[in-house]
Formats: C-alpha cells, sequence, structure tokens
C-alpha cells in the first residue's frame, strides 16, 4: 500500500521518473486501476450532492470504462497516427500510466464542500490533463511534448463525439414511440 501511495504522489507530482516506471512495471495494471477507481470515488463524493449514491456508482462504473476506452485511442492516435520514428508502445503501457495520471482527481472529493466544488473540478480536470501529457509523452516515447498534445486533443474529440453518439441512441431508445 505505501508503493501505492507513494507512486501516486509522485504521479500527482508530475515525476517524469514515475512514469517511465509504470510504463515498464507490467505488474502496476492492478495499482493503475485502483488509482483509477479512488479518482472517480473521489469525484462521486464530490458531487454526491448533484448525483446522490446511483450517480456515484455510475461515475465509478463509467470511469474504469473510459479510462480503457481513452487508453486504447490514445495508443491507435499514438502508435498508427502520430508516431514518432522511436515510438514503441503497448494498449497495457498505456493503460498503466494514463491510469496513474487520474491521481490529481483525488483532490475532488474537496468538492463535497459547499462553494467549493467548481473550483475544486475546475483544478483537478488541468492538473489530469497536465499528468495525462505527460503519461502519454513516456508512454510512447515521444521527445515532443506536443505531439502528447495532440494525441491527447485528438483522443478527447473522438471519445466526446462516441459519448455524444452513445447518450443520443440511448436517449432515443429510451423515449416511447
Amino acid at each position: 500500500m505505501t508503493r501505492l501511495k507513494d507512486r501516486m504522489i509522485r504521479a500527482a507530482k508530475l515525476d517524469v521518473d514515475l512514469y517511465e516506471e509504470v510504463e515498464a512495471d507490467q505488474g502496476a495494471l492492478g495499482q493503475a486501476m485502483v488509482v483509477v477507481v479512488l479518482s472517480s470515488a473521489a469525484a462521486g463524493i464530490g458531487s454526491f450532492g448533484q448525483g446522490g449514491l446511483g450517480g456515484m456508482l455510475f461515475g465509478m462504473v463509467a470511469a474504469i470504462v473510459g479510462w480503457y476506452i481513452w487508453a486504447y485511442l490514445t495508443y491507435f492516435i499514438g502508435t498508427r497516427l502520430l508516431p514518432e520514428p522511436q515510438t514503441k508502445a503497448d494498449h497495457g503501457e498505456l493503460l498503466r500510466t494514463i491510469g496513474f495520471s487520474s491521481s490529481p482527481g483525488l483532490i475532488r472529493v474537496l468538492g463535497i464542500i459547499p462553494g467549493l466544488a467548481e473550483i475544486v473540478f475546475f483544478v483537478a480536470s488541468i492538473w489530469m490533463l497536465m499528468a495525462m501529457v505527460i503519461a502519454v509523452r513516456q508512454a510512447l516515447d515521444y521527445e515532443s511534448t506536443w505531439r502528447a498534445v495532440g494525441v491527447c486533443a485528438i483522443g478527447w474529440v473522438v471519445q466526446t463525439i462516441l459519448l455524444v453518439l452513445l447518450f443520443a441512441f440511448l436517449g432515443g431508445a429510451t423515449q416511447p414511440a
């Protein structure tokens, strides 16, 4: 447990060496999943007033599924569409590094304090994005941080489109005929 806590702190500190470490550690996949679950639980607790227990549980499941999809999109975009000559990665490396980039999301638990939710969630989002760019740069062996930013931006757009289509489909499927 101490090792996980240490890794989460280093990930939140944007420690490049940590992202290299978990990229190489095939045994860190379980830890990465724990980080995603803890981060999503913190978000659920921080927004408990808006979604209740059901919203919190749904958010945790959605975070795990989203993490997996996001890692695959990043893998595909980073290795097929925007690779650098030295780029060599697999889906597991991205699952591990992106999972740890969720570490700053633990501060979202502070959103439960009245009046703080919006600012806490905003700060957490920016912090997690910065961590993700570092995670992607390290996992894909990029020399260019801007390329990692591009991969994250393209992945975000694709994931957003997919989610909009999914919710439109699910919303349409639940409407009476």
